[in-house]
């Protein structure tokens, strides 16, 4: 079955960027003239997803907005002789957007909105699942999301890993994975360098077959202290002999959850800068 549909987790108060995030949806801060989201959508729409189900805090009307027509826009510029322009306020054709609100007061953690989303999905369906305050920059246009799908076996799980320097090991979850066969072990988190299995790190990008979603489905049904995790069912699914490929990434990773990521991010898309 091809996979055609993605999940875009994007709700919470994004308290790393406040005071801006209180305007501003953190998926929506500005990378040049787009919204970051808005590449990762892009990634998906190349990849031939159809279906994009962005999980949202309740009562958000941001991304509905710059993802939807603004008539009163495209009047105004065709009456202003910018016709020419409109073409650059169009939403993204070929695909279909779904919102999904997350309640800020209920279960929290990254498991929680892709349990939210696996009720759309049929029987056996597998997903994308992409995280919505970072991306992987290709400048050829190439879509990271295509590769992944390209070297996931059919009804097969992965994710992506992004390579650093080892001395930034301790900023991240780090993966410890099977050199040989590709195969995810488990995550450490935030490994002092000398203790870190690897120095590829998880960027929460993956392809989930329908056994790991329902899985997330029923661990966030469970009443459980604290954060819901997306590793935890994940690392189950292993040690119950279940496989997921590390792909490593081409493309470059770009955060926005930080202030210098996000500068960083726009030297990067701007400017060509590495």
């Amino acid at each position: 079955m091809p996979i055609t549909k993605a999940i875009i987790p994007v709700a919470g108060w994004g308290t790393r960027r406040l005071p801006i995030t209180k305007a501003i949806e953190k998926c929506m801060l500005p990378i040049g003239n787009r919204p970051l989201v808005d590449y990762i959508v892009r990634d998906c729409i190349k990849a031939g997803i159809a279906d994009i189900y962005f999980v949202v805090s309740k009562g958000s009307s941001q991304l509905q907005q710059y993802f939807g027509d603004n008539e009163e826009l495209n009047q105004f510029l065709r009456y202003n002789g910018k016709e020419s322009m409109i073409e650059l306020a169009r939403p993204p054709q070929n695909v279909r957007f779904h919102y999904i609100e997350q309640d800020p007061n209920q279960k929290y953690g990254s498991a929680v909105p892709v349990a939210l989303a696996f009720p759309f999905l049929q029987k056996g369906e597998s997903a994308a699942v992409m995280m919505g305050d970072d991306f992987l920059y290709n400048p050829d246009g190439a879509s990271e999301l295509a590769r992944l799908m390209g070297l996931t076996p059919e009804g097969g799980n992965s994710m992506v890993a992004v390579q650093v320097v080892p001395n930034e090991v301790s900023r991240y979850g780090v993966i410890q994975f099977n050199e040989d066969t590709g195969a995810f072990e488990q995550i450490v988190e935030k490994p002092q360098p000398a203790q870190a299995p690897s120095n590829y790190i998880n960027v929460s990008k993956y392809i989930l077959n329908y056994d790991v979603m329902t899985r997330v489905h029923n661990y966030c049904d469970l009443e459980l202290s604290g954060e819901y995790n997306l590793t935890d069912p994940i690392n189950q699914y292993v040690l119950d002999n279940g496989i997921v490929q590390v792909v490593p990434a081409q493309g470059q990773y770009l955060d926005g959850g930080s202030v210098h990521g996000w500068l960083h991010a726009n030297n990067v898309v701007v400017n060509g800068a590495q």
